[in-house]
């Protein structure tokens, strides 16, 4: 797995345009998030469709149709430095298809930033762009708006990113040990769901996988893995570090489940990693080559995320 483009990092007074791939949007948070966002120095712009709602489907936000054509009016626009999502929710992939990715890819690089639903983008930037993206909070999420630790790490990785080269996650080895490789993941029920399509990358060989989920069953998390397992995505992965997984069933049942799935791949194993679905979310450069340390709970970046 190679290591991808590194966008320019941001300066004050950066345009940062706000879109909504996946889910509706709760005005109010969109407006704290701009806030908070002016209050970097930046310039905020909400794409046309934000505050949409599907007429027929309301855990849409809006038309498929209108949701890619934000995101890509957005990632073309010259004027605009960075592209963050509003919230996750569901939709990424009905849109996926519709965005002309030869359009973007001249465009150049710039910084994209979410998690979630938004796996399916990071995805699709790694293999049609070639382009390293920031798994991080989004500008209408709880955590955002709310939570200091996760704005703090969002803002330096955005404006310093040779500030947190080295994320230090507090968290524990699942299986001890080093490695190293190319950082990719997300959300586990969207790689899963993500195997065959035109925009997923064949293999997570050589890579540091990140995986994190929200609200799964014990058994559903075991169906995503072993559908990763049982496809060889998971052949020649380097090392894995687990996340949160907030609103699925006791630690210890989790834990459980991940020591016999992923335990078996005889590879360093972090857990409690905090990036994903929970309070102060770290965030995470897909893309990115970076030395992985379980038993610290560290993980080491080769170069800053941005240039």
């Amino acid at each position: 797995m190679k290591e991808l483009r590194r966008p320019a990092r941001l300066t004050p007074g950066a345009r940062v345009a706000v879109v909504a791939p996946s889910g509706p949007v709760p005005e109010e948070r969109l407006q704290a998030g701009l806030d908070l966002l002016r209050g970097w120095d930046l310039d905020p712009v909400v794409a046309p469709h934000v505050l949409d709602r599907h007429t027929t489907f309301d855990y849409l936000a809006g038309a498929d149709a209108d949701r890619a054509a934000d995101l890509q009016a957005a990632w073309c626009d010259p004027a605009v430095d960075a592209v963050l999502c509003a919230r996750g929710g569901y939709g990424a992939q009905r849109m996926a298809d519709l965005l002309d990715w030869e359009a973007m890819r001249a465009a150049g690089p710039k910084v994209f930033v979410g998690f979630s639903d938004i796996t399916a983008l990071h995805e699709a930037f790694a293999t049609r762009l070639g382009l390293v993206t920031l798994h991080g909070p989004m500008a209408a999420g709880v955590d955002f708006v709310k939570n200091a630790r996760a704005q703090d790490h969002l803002r330096a990785t955005l404006f310093a990113p040779e500030r947190v080269r080295t994320i230090a996650s507090g968290g524990t080895a699942l299986v001890p040990g080093r490695a190293r490789g190319v950082t990719l993941g997300g959300c586990l029920a969207l790689l899963a769901a993500d195997l065959g399509t035109p925009h997923a990358r064949p293999s997570a060989g050589g890579g540091l996988l990140c995986l994190e989920d929200v609200g799964e069953e014990t058994y559903r998390l075991d169906r995503y893995l072993t559908q990763l397992l049982r496809a060889g995505w998971l052949d020649g992965v380097r090392g894995v570090l687990l996340g949160s997984w907030e609103s699925c069933d006791t630690p210890d049942r989790v834990r459980a489940l991940l020591t016999d799935r992923i335990g078996a791949l005889g590879v360093p194993v972090a857990q409690d990693f905090g990036f994903g679905h929970c309070e102060g979310a770290l965030t995470i450069p897909f893309g990115v080559t970076a030395e992985l340390d379980a038993d610290a709970g560290t993980l080491t970046l080769d170069e800053p995320a941005l240039r």
